[in-house]
């Protein structure tokens, strides 16, 4: 089937967004530096859109990495793909991002764990194989401390890959705990891609019901950090 999509993720450090033709992709534009999303985003869409000689018209199917993630680049990202999905009244795509972080590994038969960096010690994550050509989750999508998921990796006495930013800043607990039996995606492939945001929604495009841009909603998996200690100072009002 021919689409066309623009897909990006911003619920991260990085900033990236991609055009994807047909399961085919024809750009990508990735960045991680410390300028905020609202400033990226849109310059990145339009460079990569004008070096594509594309415009929006052109687009078919427009995508998100829709968390979880930071609460603000996520609000970044979803609203800029359904404001221009709604102008131009274009289907979107809701793409978890943990799922996306997973499409980045190669097919092989070790379980693939995704983990984003939520601080003090706890991370987003969940975990996936690959199953006849697809890949498919196994678990649930978690907001847990780095220690209760190295109880669950050490029950499954399995061999598994991590990826995502997490990795950044565990990575050696990771290795001490789990000596022997886990290893991690290499630096191209360790971070977010507005790609592999794609090539799922290129996939989830095949199907009878489309989203529309009001459909479209961040995933947060907990509250925010802000939300959180709102409710801790009532609890302690109490």
């Amino acid at each position: 089937m021919k689409v066309r999509i623009l897909a990006v993720d911003t619920s991260a450090s990085v900033a990236a967004a991609a055009v994807m033709d047909s399961g085919t992709i024809l750009g990508e534009y990735l960045v991680n530096n410390k300028k905020t999303h609202s400033q990226k985003l849109m310059p990145m869409i339009k460079e990569l859109m004008d070096s594509l000689e594309l415009c929006p018209q052109d687009i078919d199917l427009y995508a998100a990495s829709i968390g979880p993630g930071s609460f603000t680049g996520l609000r970044i990202g979803v609203t800029t793909i359904k404001a221009m999905a709604f102008s131009l009244g274009k289907p979107v795509a809701s793409v978890p991002t943990l799922d996306a972080i997973a499409y980045n590994i190669p097919m092989n038969e070790a379980v693939i764990c995704p983990i984003m960096d939520a601080r003090n010690l706890q991370v987003y994550t969940s975990l996936y194989c690959w199953e006849k050509g697809g890949q498919k989750r196994i678990a649930d999508y978690m907001g847990i401390s780095v220690y209760q998921l190295i109880d669950i990796i050490k029950q499954k006495k399995q061999k598994v890959i991590f990826a995502g930013d997490g990795v950044q800043n565990h990575r050696e607990l990771l290795q001490s705990e789990l000596d022997g039996i886990c290893s991690f995606a290499p630096g191209s492939l360790l971070l977010q891609r507005a790609s592999a945001v794609a090539q799922i929604a290129f996939e989830k495009s095949g199907g009878t019901d489309k989203e529309d841009g009001f459909s479209m909603l961040p995933f947060y998996l907990r509250k925010s950090q802000a939300e959180r200690e709102l409710e801790k100072n009532h609890i302690l009002k109490l």
